[in-house]
């Protein structure tokens, strides 16, 4: 029978912490959304700009998540939700459990012991 591949990614709207689910120590992959701020462009090249590197940043993610067959989304911030909506409208992750928690800012400890906790249960 072939293992579940476990993944959590705590995330907010400027950085995700993907790590996956072993029993050795976590290795975290640290992916940052790149800010494109231009004062002197007008408000409609800025919103442009602000929704590629949004893009930018959820297909980041999805790329290397991709092999996974579980996942948990957690932090503080609405950016899981809008993440998980992306993953629904691609056929790459119909297969792929998705559940989403609300959590506070946590430092990478607590992280660990979230998606440990998570996914020990």
């Amino acid at each position: 029978m072939k293992k579940t591949k476990q993944l959590g990614i705590w995330m907010d709207h400027s950085v995700a912490y993907v790590m996956e689910f072993t029993t050795k120590p976590f290795e975290i992959q640290t992916i940052v959304k790149e800010f494109h701020r231009n004062d002197t462009l007008a408000v409609q090249k800025e919103r442009n700009s602000l929704f590629t590197s949004i893009n930018t940043y959820y297909n980041q993610i999805a790329e290397a998540i991709v092999t996974y067959d579980q996942l948990i989304l957690f932090g503080p911030s609405h950016t899981k939700v809008d993440f998980f909506d992306l993953l629904s409208e691609d056929h790459r992750f119909l297969k792929m459990k998705v559940e989403i928690k609300e959590t506070d800012n946590m430092n990478v400890n607590e992280q660990h012991a979230f998606i440990h906790e998570y996914f020990i249960q």
